[in-house]
């Protein structure tokens, strides 16, 4: 029974629905009519050995096998001797054809790509920043300018000077300055040196006083004798003047009154009680005693009864 059907000039398997090639359905007919011959027909005739001298004959090398795909043929329509059809095949057929290798990059041309790769991407992100301002250049320019540019010190070579001269120098200023001091200083307490000297030599226990009247000064020498010491004061702007007088005495208060102011004044003096200090004074005289020593003062300038008292209370 054929297993095949021809449709308008085609040739179709009947179990399979696809066409076949003539060829093909030939070579089919030929092996259903060789199965169908008895096996005693093939063997009546003698053959020839098909033997190879493997030491002549060299092994031909396997010639790469090339698998052509299937062509497709167009779908048929369906015939109505055809039983069933055979589902269409949805598979890709797969080549057997060896593949070419794959090429793998260097390590480091992979690590450069990479990078460039980076770069390019990090560049395309990277905002467009507006250009600067002539003026803001500007400013900039001339800022890196004075930042780089040498300091005027740096160039500037330090001389050194010798170091005993200037060490020198300022000991003398030190000790001119002492000096100065010290004679300032000197100047200033003369009159009271003048009366300790003075009081030592009198034996009497003599101080200056350290107020006197406006437009007064010490007038010469402190004079002593055994037993006293003179101060003259005279007045800077004319010829008035008074002199202080401290003598050792054994009075008191009473005995001062008594014996000394009473026989100057008589009943005309005024009385004044200062810092536990009893001060009898007459016109622009005065007299008062304290710890064993008389003060005195006499003379014609115009004192006052509150200058009188300053001077008192001031010794």
């Amino acid at each position: 029974m054929s297993k095949t059907v021809t449709i308008n000039g085609r040739i179709y398997d009947v179990h399979t629905g696809m066409p076949v090639d003539v060829a093909q359905a030939q070579a089919h007919t030929q092996h259903q009519h060789a199965a169908s011959r008895p096996s005693v027909a093939l063997h009546q005739t003698t053959q020839k050995s098909h033997t190879l001298n493997r030491r002549i004959v060299q092994k031909k090398a396997a010639a790469p096998s090339v698998h052509k795909q299937p062509t497709m043929s167009p779908l048929a329509s369906r015939h109505p001797s055809i039983a069933k059809f055979a589902p269409h095949p949805t598979g890709a057929i797969q080549s057997s054809a060896p593949q070419p290798e794959k090429h793998v990059a260097h390590p480091i041309v992979e690590k450069v790509h990479k990078q460039q790769a980076a770069a390019l991407h990090k560049k395309q992100q990277a905002p467009t920043l507006a250009p600067k301002p002539s003026q803001v250049i500007k400013e900039e320019a001339i800022q890196e300018s004075m930042t780089k540019a040498p300091s005027h010190a740096a160039n500037h070579k330090q001389v050194k000077q010798p170091r005993r001269l200037p060490r020198i120098m300022s000991v003398a200023s030190a000790s001119l300055a002492l000096l100065l001091l010290g004679g300032y200083f000197t100047y200033l307490n003369m009159p009271s040196l003048s009366v300790r000297v003075a009081a030592a030599q009198a034996g009497v226990n003599a101080s200056y006083p350290s107020y006197h009247p406006d437009g007064y000064s010490l007038n010469g020498p402190v004079a002593y004798t055994q037993g006293q010491v003179n101060m003259k004061f005279a007045s800077n702007s004319g010829p008035q003047n008074f002199t202080v007088t401290q003598s050792k005495t054994s009075w008191d208060s009473s005995a001062v009154l008594d014996n000394y102011i009473k026989e100057k004044a008589g009943d005309n003096y005024i009385t004044y009680d200062e810092h536990g200090l009893t001060i009898y004074t007459y016109g622009s005289n005065a007299a008062w005693v304290n710890g064993g020593v008389l003060y005195t003062i006499t003379g014609d300038a115009p004192l006052s009864g509150d200058q009188i008292r300053h001077i008192a209370t001031s010794m």
